[in-house]
């Protein structure tokens, strides 16, 4: 199963819309590289599906990718489907797992007021870097291994 990255997108704080910024690099242990959410935990990148984001724009919305805050916009993959442990090849070199399904969202963020719901906490997905790499806007991700 094969897709591709449609946006790399960083903030620097947390609860904040991110911004497309094309290209970027992923830290083995840490994350994409100048983005407030990488550290040494379970949740360093997240990724959101634009199929999800378009669920949001057929609500009315004009969200686009990183205005859910997740770092890495896919098309092509259902996330969601993919188990915990499942690894991940980004771009030419980096490699991801995934930790976590959805996030239980203790404040209600700009987007839910808006639209009355918001696609993260059940369709955005989590990894932990296992081997770093840049990443772009047109790149590949690709499941690698289920579990």
């Amino acid at each position: 199963m094969a897709g591709k990255i449609i946006a790399v997108c960083t903030s620097e704080h947390k609860g904040m819309r991110k911004a497309n910024i094309g290209q970027g690099l992923l830290i083995p242990g840490h994350g994409l590289e100048g983005d407030a959410h990488a550290g040494d935990w379970h949740r360093q990148v997240s990724l959101l599906a634009l199929e999800s984001i378009e669920k949001m724009r057929q609500k009315g919305l004009d969200v686009n990718p990183g205005d859910f805050a997740e770092n890495l916009t896919t098309e092509g993959i259902v996330l969601v489907e993919l188990p915990i442990g499942t690894k991940l090849k980004i771009g030419s070199e980096a490699e991801g797992e995934v930790t976590q399904i959805g996030k239980v969202c203790h404040d209600r963020c700009a987007i839910y007021y808006q639209a009355g719901d918001c696609v993260m906490p059940k369709e955005g997905i989590f990894i932990i870097i296992l081997k770093g790499g840049p990443v772009k806007t047109g790149d590949a991700i690709e499941v690698m291994e289920h579990v």
